[in-house]
């Protein structure tokens, strides 16, 4: 029995690599463009604590003894995420809350390469950060952006990333929900709408990148709920388009508020407050947004709204939810003056109020 060989030219070999590959399916091929920049990203932080001592909890020796200092103790947090490159100069989009903070910054890349990178710019309130390495001998992978807004509930949505500090993992489903609140989800000191995918997304994915079916990144994933079971949630990619170049500059963000904690309120919940006779105001049973609460030295504050209030319109526009009049601020600018419609008690009334700045609360 004779064994031949049969040579292969070059041409023949790239052709068949070309149709394997044609084979593969579209997830395969998704996860090929954007995996080799898709990055773990681990962090250090050093935090300085009180040291319980069980010495302070018996009462006649801390009596005695209690003039002595407790000892401060130094405690090192490692945390782990995931991001993705966006350009040639090493700059990686992840989650603020993935860095923020932290004293080190590790960068691993699918190829085994680590970097220390510095966090350029985070911002809290859209849960956004630039952090980048620095590689001058080789040309680094970069991930394709994609166009959010051509996001389409049933979409399929592809979540790459570290989850639990497992590298390089892919999980598949398809887009649920687009505009998702970040009230509705938990979280309403963020000022965002989520994509939400059934997609798997837990701790590690953090930062990583939600791809669609031709490799572009759609969102940012963000593993925000412990309790989210089957069901994840994204950062839309068109938002850290909006901000992603000053972040890289080290810039912050400017976010206008009016200085109000607020909720959606109905006829009805007017209704059952007015019908208690220990309430303690009277409600106009309208649509709009409840003012729970006005703090001080803002400028909701300063324009004169109350607690009870109900904001019905902005600037002539009715306004539905908390959800709406949170976006209708955030799309002002810093200085803007607002007209809003209110209800107090039985009366309407009109009131300018002019957006500030947003403090970092950090």
């Amino acid at each position: 029995m004779v064994l031949t060989t049969a040579l292969v030219s070059p041409a023949q070999a790239q052709t068949a690599a070309e149709a394997a590959i044609g084979e593969k399916s579209f997830v395969a091929q998704a996860v090929r463009k954007v995996g080799p920049a898709v990055v773990r990203i681990d962090t250090e932080k050093t935090v300085t604590r009180r040291a319980p001592d069980p010495f302070y909890d018996e009462p006649f020796l801390r009596d005695f003894f209690g003039g002595l200092p407790r000892q401060p103790q130094e405690e090192l947090l490692r945390g782990q995420g995931s991001g993705f490159i966006i350009d040639q100069t090493g700059n990686i989009l992840t989650n603020a809350h993935v860095v923020n903070g932290a004293d080190r910054v590790v960068v691993t890349l699918k190829d085994g390469r680590s970097f220390d990178a510095i966090v350029e710019g985070v911002d809290d309130v859209t849960d956004l950060a630039v952090v980048k390495i620095d590689d001058s001998d080789d040309t680094l992978p970069t991930a394709a952006l994609g166009n959010s807004d051509l996001v389409d509930v049933g979409d399929w949505a592809i979540a790459v990333g570290n989850p639990l500090g497992l590298d390089n993992t892919v999980t598949l489903g398809i887009v649920s929900t687009l505009k998702r609140s970040s009230s509705s989800v938990g979280i309403p000191g963020k000022r965002l709408e989520f994509i939400q995918t059934d997609a798997a997304i837990n701790p590690g994915n953090s930062g990583g990148p939600l791809v669609n079916q031709n490799g572009e990144v759609i969102g940012i994933n963000t593993a925000i709920r412990a309790d989210a079971m089957g069901i994840g949630f994204a950062i839309p990619i068109n938002k850290a388009k909006e901000i992603k170049d000053r972040l890289a500059l080290g810039e912050s963000i400017a976010h206008p508020y009016i200085g109000v904690q607020i909720a959606t309120f109905t006829p009805d919940m007017a209704r059952r407050n007015n019908e208690d006779i220990n309430a303690g105001m009277y409600l106009p049973e309208v649509d709009g947004v409840l003012i729970i609460r006005v703090l001080e030295g803002t400028p909701a504050a300063e324009a004169g709204l109350r607690r009870g209030d109900v904001i019905v319109a902005i600037d002539d526009a009715p306004v539905r939810n908390a959800d709406d009049l949170q976006l209708r601020v955030e799309d002002t600018k810093i200085g803007d003056t607002l007209q809003l419609d209110i209800r107090r008690g039985d009366r309407a009334q009109v009131v300018q109020v002019k957006t500030a700045e947003l403090q970092d609360q950090s």
